[in-house]
């Protein structure tokens, strides 16, 4: 919360100043829109032609032998752009430009007849350029300024044209260079391929053998390797037949007779006699168990002849399982011998395969370079082929898509820009200044200042543009700011008997005699019997509030023509009376610092409760010091925001010097409205209505002359 309470503090004070200072920045705020103005209004009106240019990266990529198939790199080069820009603001560009367009003639005009450089004409063109690359594209904008609007649009569209011409010449030489060293690179190739060969051919004549495919990468030992790879999957297939038939001949020879025949078809054995005859004796056997079930006797011929066919077809069963247990075992010694046979046959290859590789080693390695050598040789022929018919084709490194067109209104001055550059530059300057001046203004401007430099209490703050109150009818809300000054000049006045008040400022001007006036005035109505002597006798003032004639008062009775009761007047206020300051000799200057003076303050102590003496400035002359040393209390004054700090302490000073006795300050002609902080001071004007004036009116009543001043209130011993 204090952190908080302390920024709004600061933000009121940078408010405050700004609203104090607001003459000094409407004055700067006008000034420099009055320069803004008068510059827009004396600029040269220039027009602004562009042309959109599209550009194309070069295709430089004469890589003639290089492994990647990719001829362009169609990807977007990042430096194109930067690169272009500083192409088009070349010299190259500009300087035919300058010459198609006759600009040195036509720019050295007023120049008394001298030619400029056209160095110089290249400085002024560049300065008339604007270049911007469009965002995402490879589109450059190329814009001129200048105060003819065709010849804005006739450079733009010269600098595109000269830049087409340029990156397209620049482009042939490129591309005219690429294909001599193309065809350079492919001849040294073609010797290279050629050299391969011939060495090939040599080793085949020593080596003996032939390569049936040599401009593939097959060998003679390529196919000898096939071979071997088959005779090796020949000799892996017999061997798994082999394991096959030996596991069904170890079944055979483990099973039953019965046994075998049941599981024949699990063991893949087809055998057609068992097949045949395996149906005709299962039938047999069941013929017979349906004759004994049916009642035949054992003996029954015709059971007797069913068993002895089933006896037969028994016997032809098992000669059947004998013959394809017989069967079995051929093929396994057959299959036995043929895989000796096969196993022999692939070391044999093997062999052979593993002479003619050591043998033919040195003649894949050249037959390697050579088919790569050749390939590349076909590849760079191909490129060529492709250069020449693309340099045959029509070159557009640049294509322009906008052509400049004289601009109907003027681009610059921007008057809307300008102005409101103006209008920000204007209050930002206005407000630097006005918090410059603030920073350099030692006046006093805050309660704390009073307090803080003159080490002295504030009595009241007078708010600006009060009136004199003798002059209002009834109450009013501009006495109260004079009433809190009476109430505190009674409680802060440590002598319970002083009477004598005289107020004090440093210069003219700071409102001391309309203080003192409406002070006494308050003080009469609150029931005190009022003296208002003027003592300024150089330039008095106190008869113009009360409209009386000056010819008679202090002056006559100090010099003895006048008794003080002749010199007193009566004014329209009751229990307020007034001594004017009468016609000052040109002899008695000094009058005020004389007996006669001190025996007159004594005269009227015992007349009023209160005396009131108008000085002149105590910096000025000499009186104002003298009444200070005189009277029970001086009050000093102090405009807002007027004298430097340092003036006001020598006020102090003054005072204190010849033994006066300062009681406090006086904040007068305060500016409420622009500052906040004393607002609190006069929230009575807020408070103040009318039913409440009338009210207070009926409630008062005036206490007649010579009334007893009631008892101040009694403080505690610690408030003096």
């Amino acid at each position: 919360m204090k952190d908080t309470s302390e920024v709004k503090l600061h933000f009121l004070d940078y408010w405050r100043v700004i609203r104090v200072r607001w003459a000094i920045i409407v004055i700067t705020f006008l000034l420099f829109m009055v320069t803004a103005g008068v510059t827009c209004f004396f600029v040269p009106r220039q027009y602004f032609s562009k042309v959109t240019i599209e550009v194309k990266s070069d295709d430089n990529s004469f890589q003639v032998f290089s492994s990647d198939r990719a001829f362009r790199n169609n990807g977007s080069d990042p430096k194109l752009s930067p690169t272009q820009h500083l192409i088009l603001r070349s010299k190259e560009i500009l300087y035919p430009v300058i010459d198609n367009l006759k600009l040195v003639d036509a720019w050295s005009q007023g120049e008394g007849g001298n030619l400029l450089p056209k160095e110089e004409v290249y400085k002024m063109l560049l300065k008339r350029l604007e270049m911007q690359t469009l965002r995402g594209t490879d589109m450059i904008e190329v814009g001129v300024y200048s105060t003819d609007r065709n010849e804005a649009a006739n450079i733009a569209n010269m600098i595109s044209v000269v830049y087409q011409k340029v990156r397209r010449d620049d482009l042939m030489q490129i591309r005219d260079a690429g294909l001599a060293q193309l065809r350079e690179e492919l001849g040294t190739q073609r010797k290279i391929v050629e050299g391969f060969q011939i060495e090939m051919q040599k080793i085949r004549a020593k080596e003996g053998f032939i390569d049936p495919n040599p401009e593939t990468m097959e060998t003679p030992e390529s196919l000898s390797k096939n071979v071997v790879t088959d005779e090796e999957k020949q000799y892996n297939d017999g061997r798994i037949r082999h394991a096959e038939l030996q596991a069904q001949f170890d079944q055979t020879e483990r099973l039953k007779p019965e046994e075998l025949i049941q599981a024949m078809p699990l063991l893949n054995i087809n055998d057609p006699t068992i097949a045949k005859i395996l149906p005709q004796f299962q039938e047999t056997k069941s013929d017979e168990a349906r004759l004994l079930n049916g009642g035949l006797g054992e003996n029954h011929p015709r059971l007797k002849s069913l068993r002895a066919q089933k006896e037969v077809y028994a016997q032809q069963l098992n000669e059947g399982i004998a013959a394809v247990r017989n069967s079995l075992a051929i093929k396994l010694k057959v299959s036995e011998a043929n895989l000796a046979a096969m196993k022999e046959k692939v070391l044999a290859t093997k062999g052979d395969f593993n002479t003619k590789t050591a043998q033919s080693q040195e003649y894949i390695n050249v037959k390697q370079k050579y088919l790569n050598a050749k390939r590349l040789v076909e590849d760079a022929e191909r490129r060529l082929t492709t250069q020449i018919v693309e340099g045959r084709m029509t070159m557009n490194p640049a294509k322009v898509w906008d052509k400049a067109e004289p601009a109907i209104y003027p681009s610059k001055p921007n008057v809307l820009g300008f102005m409101g550059l103006g209008v920000m530059v204007g209050l930002f300057f206005g407000v630097v200044l006005a918090f410059f001046i603030e920073y350099l203004d030692t006046s006093v401007k805050t309660l704390d200042d009073i307090e803080r430099f003159l080490k002295s209490p504030v009595l009241a703050v007078i708010p600006k543009g009060v009136a004199s109150l003798i002059k209002l009818d009834g109450d009013s809300p501009d006495a109260e700011a004079y009433r809190i000054l009476r109430t505190n000049m009674e409680f802060n006045s440590k002598n319970p008997n002083a009477k004598t008040i005289t107020l004090v400022s440093g210069g003219p001007g700071e409102g001391k005699s309309t203080t003192l006036n409406n002070l006494a005035v308050t003080c009469a109505k609150g029931g005190y019997n009022v003296l208002v002597v003027d003592a300024d006798l150089r330039r008095p003032s106190q008869h113009t509030f009360f409209s009386v004639d000056n010819t008679v008062g202090l002056s006559e009775v100090l010099t003895g023509e006048k008794n003080v009761d002749e010199a007193i007047l009566p004014t329209s206020i009751t229990n307020l009376s007034f001594l004017p300051s009468g016609e000052l000799p040109d002899d008695a200057v000094g009058i005020l610092n004389s007996q006669s003076m001190i025996d007159l303050i004594s005269v009227l102590r015992n007349r009023y409760d209160l005396i009131f003496f108008d000085s002149p400035p105590i910096l000025g002359v000499s009186d104002a010091s003298i009444l200070a040393s005189e009277v029970d209390i001086a009050i000093m004054v102090v405009q807002y925001r007027r004298f430097p700090r340092a003036m006001l302490q020598r006020v102090k000073g003054a005072v204190e010097n010849v033994g006066g006795h300062l009681l406090g300050i006086v904040l007068n002609n305060v500016e409420t409205k622009h500052d906040s902080g004393y607002q609190y001071y006069t929230q009575y004007y807020e408070y103040y209505t009318p039913d409440a004036e009338r009210r207070k009116r009926k409630s008062v009543k005036q206490v007649p002359v010579g009334t007893a001043v009631p008892e101040k209130i009694t403080r505690k011993s610690g408030d003096y």
